[in-house]
């Protein structure tokens, strides 16, 4: 129903006001409507720990405004006690009619939909595909244990991140190296690898940073390690697979930590290897109006050996948007 695509859009924005204060939690936005079609209230999950999007929306209503009404909320209501008692409860309460959900929650703990169509409730879904996209976080830390990885390059239309001798600065523009400051403070942490710090030296500003450096070659006076705090993955702390470190071991480590998302920078081995292990969620690729012309320039990738095309990894491009001189591409991997 148009009706229903409508208020599930409004629950996303309202959700998204949540966004880097509720993890390891779901961004939830709901909005409640009256028996007659109207808007009575509005709600989001604002931070960890606080009230669910369903409670803060149906608490600001007398106990008989919501009767007969409908709500919709994109992500299915909790019915177990946690930090806050169960939405479902309250929904059923309030003598709601109808609840338009965006998608079912993933949490083995949660079943609000068996719990509100015993109350005679209408349950109902709106836009599930883009519900799931707007909580994908979630959604894989709950099911796989793992952060959710994105992984950040700068290339040339040729593709190469370097020239032969290692030189790099700059490939994009200034404005597109802003956005990627912005873009840190979306995520818990920042990953790269030795080899990037001893050719780079990056400060990559950050308060969590993760370094792949299983030798420890890396100087502990670079510039990573005067800000923030850092893990170092090393051979000592970390399984060896193949003369590397076992990187899906290092994410499964981060995850134990606390962290729910990981930004990866770095060149191309390690962004090989997280592209040939299929740990990566998805890329963001800059691509800068340049052609470095010579095959022996240092590509953004390079873990693999592959004979045929068919036999390249697939990934869907969902965004496309111009950043100074340069196109941000973003893409999700196609499972």
């Amino acid at each position: 129903m148009e009706q229903d695509e409508k208020y599930m859009r409004m629950c996303f924005a309202l959700a998204k006001r949540g966004k880097n204060k509720v993890a390891p939690n779901p961004m939830v936005g709901c909005v409640v409507l009256n028996k007659s079609g109207d808007i009575i209230s509005k709600g989001y999950h604002k931070q960890y720990g606080a009230n669910h999007a369903e409670r803060d929306a149906l608490l600001k209503l007398k106990n008989n405004e919501a009767q007969g009404g409908t709500l919709y909320v994109n992500l299915e209501p909790c019915s177990h006690y946690g930090k806050t008692p169960p939405c479902v409860d309250l929904i059923i309460e309030r003598k709601l009619s109808r609840v338009v959900m965006g998608m079912k929650d993933v949490n083995p703990l949660v079943d609000g939909i068996t719990k509100l169509k015993q109350a005679g409730i209408q349950v109902d879904f709106a836009l599930q595909k883009e519900a799931e996209f707007l909580n994908r976080v979630f959604i894989k830390n709950m099911t796989q244990k793992l952060p959710y990885v994105v992984l950040k390059t700068a290339v040339t239309l040729d593709g190469k991140i370097a020239a032969k001798t290692g030189n790099s600065k700059w490939i994009t523009s200034e404005k597109a190296r802003d956005e990627v400051y912005k873009m840190r403070k979306d995520f818990d942490c920042i990953m790269t690898s030795s080899n990037t710090i001893i050719a780079d030296n990056p400060k990559m500003e950050h308060k969590f940073k993760c370094i792949l450096d299983k030798d420890l070659r890396t100087d502990k006076n670079a510039q990573i390690y005067k800000q923030g705090k850092i893990y170092i993955a090393t051979k000592n702390n970390t399984p060896v697979i193949n003369g590397q470190l076992d990187i899906k071991s290092v994410l499964s480590d981060l995850y134990n930590m606390g962290i729910y998302s990981v930004f990866i920078e770095c060149g191309g081995t390690l962004a090989g290897a997280v592209l040939k292990e299929n740990l990566a969620d998805e890329i963001y690729q800059f691509i800068a109006p340049k052609i470095l012309n010579d095959n022996s320039g240092l590509s953004c990738f390079n873990g693999d050996c592959i004979d045929k095309i068919s036999d390249a990894k697939t990934f869907e491009i969902y965004s496309l948007r111009q950043i100074g001189t340069d196109i941000l591409v973003k893409l999700k991997r196609i499972c």
